[in-house]
């Protein structure tokens, strides 16, 4: 029986060429339209996960953190604004506890600014100065 099957598995190689049915190489352009269709599935599960309701990426409506500090590694005093109604809360690994309600809302601060670059000075200048006093 081994025999046979010795003698026919010649037969059966010769019947079909090396290399026949292997996928050929992609090209460049499969690459890149592979490429693109991946790109743009994720950009349409992002936009169908924003619009999903209860999405996580969707601040809560009434609910905004005013200002955060750390007061240890794992621990966070937070001012929370709930419906115009400023809370002062502590934060912990164990859970969360309101300390006090605060009768007025905390100052607002401005938002940092980028520095104008035009008014910046010119560095050759500055490097050039530098040089001399070194020297």
């Amino acid at each position: 029986m081994i025999a046979l099957l010795a003698l026919a598995a010649p037969a059966v190689k010769a019947a079909t060429p090396v290399g026949q049915h292997a996928a050929s190489t992609p090209s460049m352009f499969g690459a890149v339209f592979m490429l693109l269709v991946v790109l743009g599935l994720i950009i349409g599960l992002g936009w169908v996960l924003k619009r999903l309701p209860g999405g996580a990426f969707r601040p809560a409506e009434g609910l905004k953190v005013i200002a955060s500090i750390n007061v240890g590694a794992k621990e966070r005093v937070v001012v929370v604004d709930v419906n115009g109604q400023q809370l002062l809360l502590g934060v912990t690994a164990g859970g969360i506890s309101a300390l006090h309600t605060l009768p007025e809302p905390l100052p607002q601060t401005p938002p940092p600014a980028l520095p104008n670059l035009k008014q910046l000075p010119n560095f050759a200048q500055l490097l050039s100065q530098k040089l001399r006093k070194d020297s």
